[in-house]
């Protein structure tokens, strides 16, 4: 089965034919590969921004392919839109023509704020991992004023599924609402970086933050391991965050 993008192709391919012999108008092949593009862009959106891939499994260049997508649907359309303004003002075509183009547009610049979100997402995750992988260097020369930018607590250094279950319903009873979880298990930016991620999770809290002092409370008191990312680490851009858990293995590199 050939699918809408292909189609496409293969109608960019006739009317270039048609132009070159002069049988239609360039202006007809532009809108056409316009239209070949825009679907290109819109099979890259939906296996990445509407895809069920999750945001723990995105690579950096998949981000980056995501948001370069969407930026390209915008600038088209709004290309789109400002060549119909002057046609309007020019008196070759309705201004109600306008609307449906400018919603649109609008709908195009929503998925972008969302593609560049979830990129944002993906970026936190590689601060967390780049964050982790300073702290397996050495964690315990890092002073800051008002503490350690890293803080961690061995307890009994056993974390699994049932550990992380009696935490989840504890902060939901305390808060209302459930841990903002970043990083469940493995990602994509943990492997790229030769670490195990599997068996940890990363929480998007700031220790120093109400939600964030009430957690690491609560790990102490039930001597689950953790590590506290505070502030930005040396040499690393990491946002702040609480890493559920022993620290991450190294992995073994096959020969």
């Amino acid at each position: 089965m050939v699918d809408l993008t292909e189609l496409k192709r293969m109608e960019v391919d006739r009317l270039r034919a048609m132009a070159a012999a002069g049988a239609i108008p360039r202006a007809r092949l532009e809108q056409a590969q316009a239209e070949l593009s825009d679907a290109v862009d819109n099979m890259i959106l939906r296996r990445t921004l509407y895809g069920t891939v999750r945001v723990e499994d995105f690579t950096k260049e998949q981000a980056d392919d995501m948001i370069a997508a969407a930026q390209r649907l915008v600038d088209r359309q709004q290309e789109r839109y400002e060549r119909s303004k002057e046609l309007v003002e020019q008196g070759v075509i309705a201004r109600a023509n306008l609307s449906p183009m400018l919603e649109d547009l609008e709908f195009r610049r929503k998925a972008l704020d969302l593609a560049n979100y979830r990129a944002k997402l993906v970026d936190d995750l590689a601060q967390y991992a780049r964050a982790e992988e300073a702290a397996d260097s050495d964690y315990s020369n890092m002073p800051l004023r008002t503490g350690r930018i890293i803080e961690r607590f061995n307890g009994l250094g056993v974390f699994s599924d049932r550990e992380y279950a009696r935490i989840s319903s504890a902060f939901q009873l305390k808060f209302a609402h459930p841990l903002p979880v970043s990083a469940w298990g493995e990602t994509a930016t943990h492997r790229a970086l030769g670490f195990d991620h599997r068996g940890r999770v990363d929480i998007a809290l700031n220790p120093d933050q109400r939600e964030g002092i009430w957690l690491l409370s609560y790990l102490k008191i039930q001597k689950i391991p953790y590590f506290a990312f505070r502030a930005a680490v040396p040499g690393k851009a990491t946002a702040p965050h609480i890493h559920l858990g022993p620290p991450s293995l190294r992995l073994r590199l096959a020969d």
